[in-house]
């Protein structure tokens, strides 16, 4: 499937906030809208449009496909999912991205970004109640315990993330045991736990007309 593979820094420039695509860097000097805070391209600076109600609705769409690293069609299949669900279809449809296994692994701190994590449970580092799971877009359910595999634990990649998860929080609905390497999903997550700067009523306006 198409993935985007150029500068995830221009992602979160367009947006003109942090997606933390880029895990540790993030959170450093380093970070790139901290220095350009501006839309990339080459009149980034002096492009100030007022955007219309649509405009709005398009860029709340983006910022959460890119902030999940998906495409469009997995986006709209996620929707039609969280519409017929009982609920609210905002809330629906962000409690399933964040039950995707590769942002549970990054919530949990296995991974220092989602891309990463995407690698990791592509190359089979993780187990989902036992058994080995290399789909990214699994969705865990409460209840399920999810450990990095045994041939897995020393990978200073694993270990390196697991230090610098203070520094983005931890959710509520996840419980983990960092020593052993293993966690349960206590509960599915409800919008206070889903702590992301996007505004689902209005991706819901744009996919409703």
């Amino acid at each position: 499937m198409a993935r985007y593979t150029g500068s995830v820094c221009k992602l979160c420039r367009r947006e003109g906030l942090k997606l933390f695509l880029k895990g540790d860097r993030c959170f450093s000097p380093k970070c790139a809208i901290e220095k350009r805070n501006y839309p990339p391209g080459e009149h980034g600076q002096r492009r100030r449009v007022k955007l219309t109600n649509y405009g709005l609705q398009l860029r709340e769409k983006q910022k959460m496909k890119r902030i999940y690293g998906i495409v469009e069609r997995q986006f709209r299949n996620y929707f039609r999912m969280a519409e017929q669900q009982k609920g609210i279809t905002g809330e629906n449809l962000l409690r399933f991205l964040e039950r995707r296994l590769e942002n549970v692994v990054y919530r949990l701190g296995f991974a220092s970004s989602r891309a990463e994590a995407r690698q990791m449970v592509t190359h089979g580092h993780f187990l989902v109640n036992g058994r080995r799971v290399d789909i990214p877009s699994y969705l865990v359910d409460s209840g399920d315990h999810i450990q990095v595999a045994e041939r897995s634990r020393e990978l200073l990649a694993i270990k390196g993330a697991l230090e610098g998860v203070k520094k983005r929080g931890f959710p509520s609905w996840l419980e983990l045991d960092a020593q052993a390497m293993r966690a349960v999903v206590r509960a599915l997550p409800a919008r206070e736990d889903m702590v992301i700067p996007v505004q689902e009523q209005l991706v819901v306006a744009l996919y409703s007309k």
